[in-house]
């Protein structure tokens, strides 16, 4: 296994190259992804490839997602610090992570049950306070917490669920790939 100085090396690399270079420009994003390790939100076989540019395998026939779709996300969210957001799809909660250091709070729905306990752990690993797991269907959102001044939709949907914007603020602002899996 890697030591720690060659994953932070890499995780200074990844948002270098794979963020900055491609018009990543928030400076709160880019210091949450150079402090948030990605790693601690992979599966061990594929601890080598934690930095790399492309998706991999969480289990239950899911992934964590490239790390400049991430970010490409999370920049257009458009986050101050003081917003509650909800993000439908937690998988291994490593973008959970990443809107915890960006804002006030966050709740995150995860339909898989496996899923749900590994970003569990993951983020309490992290020592994350500001997050709120939730296991649920998230194509209803999550009701109980709203109204979301930020909602951000991990996987593509053919569009966005009624319940899920009845859920946002006026003035607020949503995040979703819109279409088919591909």
């Amino acid at each position: 296994m890697k030591d720690l100085k060659l994953f932070l090396q890499e995780r200074t690399e990844m948002v270098d190259t794979q963020f900055t270079s491609r018009g990543i420009e928030d400076e709160r994003v880019l210091i949450a992804f150079g402090q948030v390790p990605r790693h601690l939100f992979v599966r061990k076989p594929d601890l080598d490839r934690a930095y790399s540019d492309h998706p991999l395998l969480i289990g239950n026939s899911q992934t964590i997602s490239q790390p400049y779709i991430v970010a490409l996300m999370t920049s257009h969210l458009k986050l101050s610090g003081c917003e509650k957001v909800l993000e439908v799809g937690t998988g291994s909660g490593y973008q959970t992570a990443i809107l915890s250091c960006l804002a006030k709070e966050v709740h995150s729905i995860e339909r898989i049950e496996p899923l749900f306990h590994f970003a569990k752990k993951n983020l309490q690993k992290m020592g994350v306070e500001n997050v709120h797991l939730h296991l649920g269907d998230g194509s209803i959102g999550w009701d109980p917490a709203a109204p979301y001044d930020r909602i951000l939709i991990t996987a593509a949907a053919p569009d966005i669920p009624l319940e899920i914007l009845d859920q946002l603020n006026v003035n607020g602002r949503i995040v979703c790939p819109i279409g088919g899996r591909w």
